[in-house]
């Protein structure tokens, strides 16, 4: 699970270097918004998550990391897009904003809950 989430922030990570390079050489910045969520929540967050899970392999295996890869995976996307339109000032899809904060939500929730319970001091104190 940890390399897989790796592999993917990295997708996250050109998306938001693109979107910051786009508004850069545009002079237009209203998409602050949606390349600080990518970077934060895709990059950052996923990356950290992978080594995380490679850390602890037993939190990697479970259902919640599953879950939590999921949920992230798909509420990330759907969020950003509708974050897009809103910020260019369509609010038509606003309810992708909505949905997919609310799926991110609840896979970081997750992920916590699955940190909090599987992820253990090794036996040897190291």
């Amino acid at each position: 699970m940890g390399v897989r989430l790796i592999k993917i922030s990295v997708n996250y990570f050109l998306i938001g270097v693109g979107i910051g390079y786009y508004m850069s050489t545009a002079h237009a910045y209203n998409l602050t918004p949606v390349h600080v969520h990518i970077n934060l929540l895709g990059w950052t967050a996923l990356t950290l998550a992978g080594i995380i899970y490679i850390l602890f392999p037993a939190a990697g295996k479970t259902r919640l990391a599953t879950w939590h890869f999921w949920l992230h995976n798909i509420g990330l996307p759907l969020m950003m897009v509708g974050l897009a339109f809103v910020v260019h000032g369509n609010e038509s899809l606003l309810i992708l904003t909505v949905v997919g904060a609310n799926l991110t939500t609840l896979g970081v929730l997750l992920f916590v809950i699955n940190i909090l319970k599987n992820v253990k001091q090794p036996l040897n104190g190291k």
